[in-house]
């Protein structure tokens, strides 16, 4: 294993990288802090909901958490599709505080509506920015996430070819059906992706069990790995912007 400094970030170098030729990247918490943005979110559709339909002001945050819990049992699926479980979760609770299923549907898509615009309504920084650009200059760049981001409303869609959601079939990280999917769509085998992430288990577990190398962005130098180290990253780093000094380096 090999320590190097970078700007006085951390990149620790657990594994020697192969070529690759495609680089796939997690959004909420790598390429933003995406907490308090979700957090506004809610708030604003919240405050929406509990204005058009007043008796929601009775719910408390654990009541609409307990509804979702019971939906996600009774339907599976849900949990890897976000934005379906907020919603029949937004429905579900509408009907159990004594609402119509017609006026149920209005006010689940109205907070869903609300929520969406609020949670995409963000520009994401500059710096970050110029490091998907240099990076799109010598490979093409995929976006893999376990949210519901609008990718074109925050510009990634003018430097990724495309984002993956889960959904409609398609399992949430760790489970590996985003990256053979993604792989499927470059034509390239899973070893030829690098997936970068923040989560140690969602984006690097489940891209290594894919068969991806993997770079782990860990800002706040979390100690996760001492007892797995055949899930180790192949590189650890705790600013982006380190991703230049041997992704670009990497080409031929």
């Amino acid at each position: 294993m090999q320590t190097s400094h970078y700007q006085a970030a951390r990149l620790v170098q657990y594994q020697r990288l192969k070529p690759f030729k495609a680089i796939s990247f997690d959004l909420d918490d790598t390429l933003y802090n995406n907490r308090p943005i979700i957090e506004n979110a809610v708030a604003a559709s919240f405050a929406l909901l509990n204005q058009a339909y007043p008796k929601t002001l009775s719910w408390s945050a654990h009541d609409w958490q307990t509804c979702k819990l019971e939906l996600c049992q009774q339907m599976p699926e849900l949990n890897h599709d976000t934005s379906a479980a907020r919603y029949a979760t937004l429905r579900q609770g509408l009907v159990q505080l004594g609402y119509c299923e017609i006026e149920a549907s209005k006010g689940a898509q109205l907070a869903m509506e609300c929520f969406q615009f609020h949670r995409s309504d963000f520009s994401i920084d500059a710096e970050v920015l110029a490091v998907l650009e240099k990076l799109g200059a010598h490979y093409p760049l995929i976006g893999i996430t376990n949210g519901n981001v609008d990718a074109s409303r925050i510009g990634l869609d003018k430097l990724m070819k495309f984002v993956l959601h889960p959904g409609h079939g398609i399992k949430m990280k760790p489970a590996q059906d985003m990256f053979k999917l993604a792989c499927r769509q470059l034509d390239i085998d899973a070893s030829q992706l690098l997936h970068i992430g923040d989560h140690p288990v969602s984006d690097i577990v489940g891209a290594k069990m894919a068969g991806c190398q993997t770079v782990w962005l860990n800002p706040c130098q979390q100690d996760r790995f001492k007892e797995v180290s055949s899930l180790l990253p192949c590189v650890e780093i705790s600013k982006l912007n380190q991703l230049e000094s041997f992704c670009c380096g990497n080409v031929d």
